[in-house]
């Protein structure tokens, strides 16, 4: 068990967020954001951020934001965001990079199906976020709180340059008593990392029962 908040390489709160101009497609509110600069740096197309309603405004939509942080365009939400999320997306609006393994997994329906099922288990009592790694800690989807995001993508990066890969869980306690809990799941011969952030109120093995069934639901869809 580690505490996650007290590592080393906790990140500083001044170089992981650059602040973005976010437009409601609707109502034309306008707000600045902290954009976890990690997450949009890593993507190598598009990320896709999830704004809940409240946010911003009374509306719920999603940005498109390239490796810049900048803003590329808008879409209402078809569905009540819980959560701020963000999401590895392919090509927006005629790109024409290669597509790589992420996105083409990114594309498939049943991807959008497992980000339906990660936030219908979200109910900010027991699970607090999800989200779904690359085994060298790239984000492919999340809706965990941003500090506790940047400091898990930096422990999977760490555990990645020290090939400790036949860790395949792995349980770590913050110092406000929430928990990280993940797991390597297979899916389509491609291997990532399941992270579930539960509340103070589970323990361990509790949270290890959530993560198990949460897995076998995942496997179910694929």
């Amino acid at each position: 068990m580690t505490d996650l908040a007290t590592k080393d390489q906790e990140i500083s709160q001044e170089d992981s967020f650059k602040k973005a101009l976010l437009i409601c497609p609707e109502c034309k509110t306008r707000k600045k954001l902290n954009i976890p600069l990690k997450i949009i740096s890593q993507s190598e197309h598009i990320t896709t951020v999830s704004i809940p309603t409240g946010l911003i405004c009374n509306h719920h939509f999603q940005a498109f934001v390239d490796k810049d942080c900048h803003i590329r365009g808008y879409q209402l939400g078809d569905f009540e965001f819980s959560k701020l999320e963000y999401i590895e997306s392919r090509e927006f609006e005629g790109d024409q990079e290669e597509v790589d393994d992420i996105s083409e997994f990114t594309s498939l329906q049943f991807f959008q199906e497992i980000i339906n099922l990660l936030r219908s288990s979200v109910d900010d009592r027991e699970i607090l976020g999800c989200a779904i790694f690359t085994t060298n800690g790239k984000v492919i989807y999340s809706s965990i709180p941003h500090n506790t995001l940047l400091n898990t993508i930096k422990e999977f990066e760490v555990r990645n340059e020290k090939k400790l890969h036949s860790i395949t869980k792995m349980l770590l306690e913050l110092k406000n008593h929430q928990k990280v809990c993940s797991e390597y799941i297979e899916i389509h011969n491609k291997e990532f990392i399941l992270v579930i952030m539960f509340s103070d109120i589970v323990n361990f093995a509790i949270g290890n029962m959530f993560l198990k069934k949460i897995v076998k639901k995942i496997i179910k869809l694929t």
